[in-house]
């Protein structure tokens, strides 16, 4: 699976931005997958997944009511809806393929099998 994100940009606190993730390969359509960030510094962390069918989703307490994670299959494509944006979302953000999980739940970056190759988001106050 080759994954490619897109769509990050610099944005003003309490901006939307929704970023997209082009896969390429059979298997993505069956595989869970996510959405990582890491932010200057810090650790990469999770930030949402969804199921191979988009019917279950799951989100880091943060961004709980404010992002959405959404996928479309016959495109081979996972978006990330990001609204009211604060200066603390500022990271790349990287979408992934987990090793072996079709569902949707919090995983670590060490259970994450593919990569995309990261989009930066960047929120000014």
């Amino acid at each position: 699976v080759q994954l490619q994100a897109f769509g990050g940009g610099l944005v003003q606190a309490g901006d939307s931005l929704r970023l997209s993730c082009a896969a390429s390969g059979r298997t993505f359509s069956s595989s869970g997958v996510g959405w990582f960030r890491q932010a200057p510094g810090k650790d990469r962390e999770f930030v949402a997944g969804i199921s191979w069918n988009g019917g279950s989703t799951a989100y880091a307490d943060s961004m709980k009511g404010r992002f959405a994670i959404s996928r479309d299959n016959a495109k081979n494509t996972v978006y990330l809806q990001m609204n009211n944006l604060e200066t603390e979302d500022t990271a790349v953000y990287y979408c992934a393929v987990p090793r072996g999980l079709t569902s949707a739940q919090y995983y670590t970056s060490s259970e994450v099998h593919y990569w995309g190759q990261g989009t930066l988001v960047t929120v000014s106050s």
